[in-house]
């Protein structure tokens, strides 16, 4: 067991608690900042949960998932409701952990999952199961026993492979990685408007709802898989964050300070796939979430690099509340919840571009 030292300590203004294995540094901005986003979370769940044919408060809501309510209601939220808003928060923050990794992996904002492939690498692997499946051959046959979490893992994987060796030259820049990374995507997102043109009609018209990042009609099953690749792969992401700092300044740097940067940087990679993976194979491709939650994270904690902690918590917060304006912006029409991230993270993504325009030519 760790002992604390008796000396008083202080790292970058902040006080530290300094143990003999160990240093702990405390951060009040980022715990506050922290707290509200929890609780901004909590309020957009009992929002979004209350929303229906039968209508329940607020504070009904929280007594509910706290144990309380009559049967009725106990029925209503935790079969019917709860795993659609846990669906969201658990994909948006599953892609927000993901976007966080590979922003930091690339020293580059704009090196999301849904801007340098990897959702579309998984979002063709899963099409291809909606609409070929068993019909293809051993692959399509193996494909469709896996499920369709399975394969969005693979063609994940897959993709990032290509991309991860086609940007590598004696290291991975970031814009060379975007630059790949944008290239095959619009090769896949040809794949898959390729495979919608000859499915069926109904196997399409499955596929392009599922496309178009939806938590309609979510259930347990959705929550399982995603549930259970956060608690593997998050505990990974959180033990290799010490190396995302050291990667901020460069390979060599890096490598000077000990850190085995290939090793290290392929271990983080595997799992930003494996999380923006399997949120997409459960909810589709939701745009602009891993691009959007790991910056807003870092403005709000003033840190150097994306949090992961903070960003997983705006990635959760920032899907439910999307998905509440899909469902109550235009009376009874519901959208899917991606098209609402993708009107308000195209703005932001205007805006990097624009930036890093203003700042080639300076």
């Amino acid at each position: 067991m760790a002992v604390l030292d008796r000396a008083p300590a202080r790292v970058a203004g902040r006080p530290a608690l300094r143990m003999r294995r160990a240093s702990v540094v405390w951060r009040p901005r980022y715990v506050l900042v922290l707290s509200l986003g929890l609780a901004a979370l909590v309020l957009g769940m009992a929002v979004n949960i209350g929303r229906g044919e039968y209508p329940i408060s607020i504070p009904e809501v929280l007594a509910v998932l706290f144990g309380g309510g009559d049967s009725g209601q106990q029925f209503i939220i935790l079969e019917l409701r709860l795993p659609r808003s846990l669906t969201g928060a658990l994909v948006g923050g599953a892609l927000a952990v993901a976007g966080a990794i590979t922003q930091s992996i690339a020293r580059n904002p704009l090196a999301s999952p849904d801007m340098i492939g990897l959702t579309a690498g998984a979002s063709a692997a899963a099409v291809f199961v909606i609409v070929i499946g068993g019909g293809f051959g051993v692959l399509g046959g193996f494909l469709a026993a896996a499920g369709l979490p399975v394969a969005a893992l693979i063609g994940g994987l897959i993709t990032a492979s290509i991309i991860y060796g086609l940007a590598w030259r004696k290291g991975v820049h970031g814009f060379r990685l975007v630059l790949v990374g944008i290239g095959l995507q619009a090769m896949l997102l040809a794949i898959v408007h390729w495979l919608l043109v000859v499915a069926e009609v109904f196997e399409a018209a499955r596929a392009y709802v599922w496309l178009n990042g939806s938590l309609n009609a979510r259930g347990w099953e959705h929550v399982v898989p995603v549930a259970i690749a956060l608690a593997v792969l998050l505990p990974a992401a959180f033990l290799l964050a010490h190396v995302l700092g050291a990667l901020q300044y460069g390979d060599d740097t890096a490598r000077g300070l000990g850190v085995p940067v290939d090793r290290a940087r392929s271990l983080l990679l595997i799992v930003a796939v494996g999380l923006a993976s399997v949120a997409t194979a459960s909810a589709g491709p939701i745009a602009f979430v891993a691009l959007v939650s790991p910056q807003i994270a870092q403005r709000l904690v003033g840190g150097a690099r994306p949090p992961i902690a903070m960003s997983l918590v705006v990635g959760a917060a920032l899907t439910v509340i999307a998905d509440v304006v899909a469902r109550t912006a235009f009376g009874g029409t519901e959208l899917p919840v991606g098209i609402v991230t993708a009107v308000l993270g195209a703005p932001y993504l205007l805006y990097l571009l624009a930036r890093y325009g203003r700042e080639a030519r300076a």
